[in-house]
């Protein structure tokens, strides 16, 4: 006999109630053995005043299950307001994102009938940590975080799920032509892992030429691995060449908790008319039942899905007169799903899941390297002054007296400005001052004395970066132009 399972499930914002309700009534009809537990987050926690959308207590219920099934959630606009989604996945620790992305031709339109590939997201780091600084009147910052740690956990990730399904051939998508730290050891890290996986193909693409290909020809691809921000946006580009963008579920796994949610937002534009397609959120609930153990309630839910797609009743997201039956509203298209349990598809793939746990991802240890020696050779301080010229910001500091340290470059938004004997005139109120020893090594005591000087001169600074070598080799870049 299956024991019970529990689960959380947030009924979210917008379209989210009703496409929940949806799912779980399929869920149910199919008998899948399961304890729900009720949790609110997302737009009524925003509304009394919780910056991130979930009250302190929520944690405590998604602790006893582990397992969460969210419908779409709403984040407010402008300041103040922390995104949930960011907030689950890195409180929960939920590192790998997981979105396959399926073409059902001749059902649905597509242009890339053949396509089934897998997007596996970094989820934790990047641009998505939502550390920023207004640093200037003019001048505003995101900072991009991306560890050696985490680029490893994923890229084991993906290669250990392309083993564990039948999969192929691992890409990599970075942008290591420019940013040649952060994407750059994302990039090296995929290469060592890779070397690990004989029998799995591997290849790198610059982003920008990787999506464009992805667009253009999915078939290439089989499993994609990257970074937070890319796997976004990439993630939403395949789903919708697939067909249409509310088809797809994804999953967010980490080494204890695991959550489940469709890739579309929460669409309140829609909401309460019975439009919303709830395939998105009932393709991650059967991703779901195959974490969970329940594999054999995830085929059938799925076959009779796909049973109900190449009936042709759709809703009208997905409604074509060429190809479409029937169109219907969310209720309807749960009670056609639900009508068709037991059902499998004549055209599309009938699928077969085992009723075993999914492995937690527990099995390797990752530490960090500090063998490598770390030397402090200089410091790179940002000041907010409005002046039109870097040499003007040079005549400023000429004033000061800066002992053991000399300036070595300004640069504005990465361009290195001075000391160059022609004099460039910009809008600018954000310079970077770069400062080495003149013994080759710096101490902690001699950047607090020069900003205290910079403090007595009247130049305020506004930020601070250290500039390490690392076993003798600069861990810092250079301005363009230096």
């Amino acid at each position: 006999m299956t024991s019970i399972v529990p689960i959380t499930v947030a009924y979210g914002d917008g379209i989210g109630p009703e496409i929940m309700d949806a799912v779980l009534y399929i869920l149910k009809e199919a008998g899948a053995p399961l304890r729900i537990e009720m949790i609110e987050i997302g737009e009524k926690l925003y509304n009394r005043n919780y910056t991130s959308g979930i009250a302190e207590d929520t944690w405590e219920a998604l602790s006893r299950t582990k397992v969460l099934l969210k419908a779409p959630i709403t984040t407010p606009q402008g300041g103040g307001y922390k995104s949930l989604n960011v907030t689950l996945r890195k409180t929960l620790g939920l590192f790998a994102n997981v979105r396959p992305c399926v073409s059902y031709n001749p059902f649905i339109a597509t242009k890339h009938p053949v396509m089934d590939l897998v997007i596996v997201r970094e989820n934790e780091e990047d641009i998505y940590a939502g550390i920023e600084y207004r640093q200037t009147h003019n001048m505003y910052e995101s900072i991009k975080l991306i560890s050696r740690v985490g680029s490893e956990k994923i890229a084991r990730f993906a290669f250990d799920y392309a083993v564990k399904n039948n999969r192929k051939k691992v890409s990599c998508f970075s942008k290591d032509n420019i940013m040649k730290f952060s994407d750059g050891i994302f990039h090296k890290v995929f290469d060592e892992v890779a070397a690990e996986y004989k029998n799995i193909e591997n290849n790198h693409y610059i982003i920008d030429i990787g999506t464009a290909k992805l667009a253009n020809c999915p078939e290439m691809f089989d499993v994609i691995v990257t970074s937070n921000l890319y796997g976004d946006i990439i993630s939403d580009v395949t789903a919708e060449i697939s067909g249409s963008v509310g088809l797809a579920g994804s999953a967010n796994i980490g080494e204890e908790y695991a959550m489940f949610e469709a890739v579309h937002g929460s669409a309140p534009m829609i909401a309460g008319q019975n439009k919303a397609n709830p395939s998105g959120l009932l393709n991650a609930a059967v991703m779901m039942l195959v974490h969970v153990g329940l594999g054999s309630y995830a085929a059938t839910i799925e076959n009779a899905w796909k049973k109900t797609i190449e009936d042709g009743v759709h809703t009208v997201d997905i409604y074509n007169e060429k190809t479409s039956n029937q169109k219907v509203g969310t209720k309807e298209f749960a009670k056609a799903v639900v009508a068709r349990l037991g059902q499998k598809p004549s055209s599309l793939k009938i699928v077969e899941y085992e009723n075993k746990t999914t492995d937690k991802q527990v099995a390797r240890k990752f530490e960090i390297n500090t063998t490598e020696n770390k030397t402090l050779v200089g410091v790179d301080i940002f000041i907010d002054m409005k002046v039109l010229s870097a040499h003007d910001v040079a005549d400023k500091i000429g004033q000061v007296n800066l002992g053991d340290i000399e300036l070595k470059t300004i640069a504005s938004k990465g361009l290195m400005l001075w000391p160059r004997s022609q004099r460039f005139e910009l809008v600018s109120d954000h310079w970077c001052l770069r400062f080495m020893a003149k013994n080759g090594n710096l101490a902690h005591e001699q950047i607090g004395e020069l900003l205290n000087s910079l403090a007595k001169a009247g130049i305020d600074f506004i930020k601070t970066e250290n500039l390490y070598n690392f076993d003798g080799k600069a861990g810092y870049s250079l301005a363009q132009g230096e």
